[in-house]
């Protein structure tokens, strides 16, 4: 069963990190690009700015499936999260989660190629440990002592 704890850590773990490969599925095969995530948790929603020329809007059309990979590899924390995605056009979401990133793609939030990836996350799983160079010593700890090493939390969340 999943403890408001751990989902709470799913949240606030895609907010320390901020930036996935979102991968999405182009018939056969899996396709993964660089996005800015952008929370909302009383939506229980992951946002996207996306382009409306963009190849992952026809893709998500087809197959809404789709995963998001987070990764902080200083910090050693990982969180992959699927579910459903969608498209749309709401302009004053547009501008609310408007940011200076943004900027590198697009002039201002009222550009009219621009669109919201939403993400309704359905489930995720999250690897949390304490740092690079704590789990370096562990693992080395551990190859000494023929042990396993305790490398932080894992678990998997229903959301």
């Amino acid at each position: 069963m999943t403890s408001h704890n751990d989902t709470a850590k799913v949240w606030d773990l895609i907010d320390k990190i901020g930036f996935c490969m979102l991968a999405t599925q182009d018939g056969r095969d899996i396709r993964s690009r660089p996005m800015s995530a952008y929370t909302k948790r009383r939506d229980g929603a992951v946002y996207f700015l996306t382009d409306v020329a963009s190849h992952k809007d026809e893709e998500i059309s087809r197959w809404p499936n789709v995963c998001l990979a987070f990764a902080d590899t200083k910090g050693q924390s990982y969180v992959s999260v699927s579910g459903a995605a969608e498209v749309s056009n709401d302009r004053e979401l547009i501008r609310e989660i408007w940011s200076t990133p943004a900027k590198a793609w697009w002039d201002s939030p009222d550009d009219p190629s621009i669109r919201v990836l939403k993400v309704n996350p359905s489930f995720a799983e999250f690897w949390d440990s304490p740092g690079t160079v704590v789990s370096y010593i562990k693992m080395a700890a551990a190859a000494v002592s023929s042990t396993r090493p305790e490398m932080g939390e894992n678990e998997k969340v229903k959301l």
